[in-house]
């Protein structure tokens, strides 16, 4: 019988094919004791289980070759880091050793803990990262106990329906042509949802009754635009689906085509898209659609997971190949953001916070310790001669901290010119603008910087008070709000004032559905994932800029009459 589910989009795409069930791993396993002569050959079997998963990854990574390594072989990457940590093999370890635990209940008890931190990130990109814990886990977890049911399997024509899917499945699942992803959990930021729309498979997250809904073999029609899912479609949607698949094929080559194409409105305005990046696949992607550089940088990945932060020369190497596989186009990195919320990471320990997501983060940590944070600018420093570098401060809220900011930046770079180190001349620092505070007393701030960058994600929860990944109050947190073109339309006022350059690095800024409103506001600059590029430079294209500032100086001119009218 037919009927609908709904999930959320993670990669755009129309496909329709027989479901595939995959029930999950449920980690159920003996929680007892064990005796004294076992502990030895439990230790045997993780130690075993450990060997086989990165074997396992192994060989994968020695299959793949061409265009989809470069796809897959950073997720890979961190999933043998991952499974090679010391920590992790030494938590198991002592679980077992010294609490009388089994292999599986120690495995258990290591991905509660692991997840625990993750679920406390306040960054919703961050924390889709306990997905790769998730991953990793299950992959010892099916070393431990083999179960033919659960392998990876699939034939071509059908769609996988399951509790969650790694990235380095995708590489198998589409090469058995798997046309779509349909996963009872997951988030459009993790690594899956990352690949799934590089390699422009249809994928639908979130959709909690999946498993219990769809049957093996049901009739299923895939909208990973929408989020929807058709569970045994009617004629009318069958036609449906046809008629929209051949559109969606059509508006694919279209895109296609703009790959080199100038960012320019029709009335002939230039306008610069940045592109958003974690990884080199990022980097490489955004060189090839063409972006103008990287607007955005998260560096706080080299922190996460390991027992002591990176060092100087660590942290230099990865923004150095950074700024190379950008070409000589302008690289900007944002400083450490990490707070409270991820206190195991990189080896930095913070008091607990009751509200880390408004505690000390950001460049509020980063001031806090000093040596941590000179290490980082004098690895960017380093970076920059090596092409344009651009430092961004996170969690900005007053003029004072960015003048602490500019003096640590100022002092590294002639500790570095002492030290015969070739740096850049000049090495612009900017300012994240996420705080009401920043944004509504820009013009003290804007002295102390060359930039500014706008991360609206932030700034509209904060400005409404609600929660974006909160779904009982996600409807609020709207960039349609108008508080938000308010605030957005006086920061770039006072930035295009001041000369300085200001650009928008939120999600906002890679939805075509805003970037009218964006350019209305007098934004030239956007910054976002390289799968948006292609559709917001197609929506620019589509845009005159003149007609659209002056509908918007008309809308705010009816709104002073009325204003005064009421008053």
């Amino acid at each position: 019988m037919r009927h609908e589910l709904i999930g959320t989009s993670a990669a755009k795409g129309l496909a329709l094919g027989r479901a595939r069930l995959r029930q999950p791993h449920r980690l159920d396993i003996d929680e007892s004791l064990i005796a004294a002569d076992e502990v030895e050959a439990e230790r045997a079997r993780m130690r075993e289980a450990l060997i086989a998963a990165r074997q396992e990854l192994s060989d994968l990574r020695e299959q793949v070759r061409g265009a989809l390594a470069n796809e897959v072989g950073e997720f890979i990457d961190l999933h043998s880091m991952l499974l090679g940590d010391p920590d992790l093999a030494q938590g198991l370890d002592e679980m077992i050793r010294t609490g009388r635990v089994g292999a599986g209940h120690a495995l258990r008890l290591q991905r509660d803990r692991l997840v625990a931190v993750f679920d406390g990130i306040d960054d919703p990109y961050l924390r889709a990262r306990r997905e790769d814990i998730e991953h990793v886990i299950g992959r010892v977890y099916a070393a431990l106990y083999r179960n033919p049911d659960n392998q990876v399997i699939g034939l071509a024509g059908e769609v996988l329906v399951a509790d969650s899917v790694a990235p380095a499945e995708l590489i198998q699942l589409s090469e058995r042509g798997v046309v779509a992803i349909v996963s009872a959990q997951g988030s459009t930021l993790s690594h899956t949802a990352i690949l799934a729309r590089s390699l422009h498979m249809p994928m639908v997250t979130a959709v909690p009754e999946a498993l219990s809904l769809i049957n093996d073999d049901d009739a299923l029609i895939v909208d990973g635009g929408s989020g929807r899912v058709l569970v045994e479609p009617s004629a009318e949607d069958l036609r449906q689906f046809r008629s929209e698949h051949a559109a969606s094929n059509r508006e694919r080559r279209a895109l296609a085509r703009l790959r080199r194409a100038p960012t320019r409105t029709r009335d002939g305005v230039d306008i610069l898209l940045y592109a958003n990046a974690e990884t080199r696949e990022d980097v490489a992607q955004a060189h090839a659609l063409g972006a103008a550089g990287i607007g955005l940088y998260r560096t706080e990945f080299l922190f996460l997971n390991r027992r002591e932060p990176p060092g100087e020369d660590e942290q230099f190497l990865a923004y150095r190949d950074l700024v190379l596989g950008m070409d000589g186009r302008p690289v900007t990195l944002r400083t450490l953001d990490l707070g409270a919320d991820k206190a195991d990471s990189g080896g930095i320990v913070l008091a607990h916070e009751p509200n880390p997501a408004l505690g000390l983060r950001g460049v509020r940590l980063a001031l806090s310790r000093p040596e941590l944070f000179r290490t980082q600018l004098r690895a960017i420093l380093r970076a920059s001669g090596y092409g344009q570098v651009r430092v961004l401060t996170p969690m900005v809220t007053t003029a004072g901290e960015m003048v602490a900011v500019r003096a640590l930046l100022d002092d590294c770079a002639t500790e570095l010119r002492a030290q015969g180190q070739a740096i850049a001349a000049q090495v612009p620092l900017g300012a994240m603008i996420e705080v009401p505070a920043a944004a509504l007393s820009i013009e003290l701030l804007l002295p102390h910087v060359d930039f500014c960058s706008v991360g609206t994600n932030d700034l509209i929860q904060y400005l409404l008070a609600a929660d974006r990944g909160n779904d009982a109050v996600g409807a609020l947190c709207s960039p349609q709000h108008p508080a938000v073109a308010r605030v957005l339309a006086e920061v770039f006022e006072h930035c295009h004032r001041a000369g300085k350059p200001v650009s928008v690095c939120g999600e906002m800024a890679g939805d075509p559905a805003h970037t009218a409103l964006l350019l209305s506001l007098g934004l030239t600059e956007f910054s976002m994932h390289p799968s948006s590029l292609l559709e917001v430079r197609r929506a620019i294209r589509d845009c005159d800029l003149g007609s659209l500032r002056q509908g918007a100086q008309a809308d705010a001119d009816h709104g002073e009459a009325l204003a005064s009218t009421t008053a």
